[in-house]
């Protein structure tokens, strides 16, 4: 599942940005909501795949 290696990825690459935006950083801000729509959409691909290997095993 790839799709789930870039979640884990991308959330270990975004781990600084969260704390600089907590204290108001807003570049780090943009930073993480770019990284939390690549999540979004790698999430969104690990459903269809198990989704995808449901169907096909019965």
């Amino acid at each position: 599942m790839e799709a789930f290696e870039t979640i884990k990825k991308v959330i270990a690459e975004i781990e600084d940005d969260m704390q600089k935006a907590a204290g108001g950083n807003k570049a780090a801000g943009t930073r993480v909501r770019q990284a939390m729509q690549e999540i979004k959409n790698a999430a969104q691909a690990v459903r269809q795949e198990v989704l995808d290997r449901r169907k096909t095993d019965g």
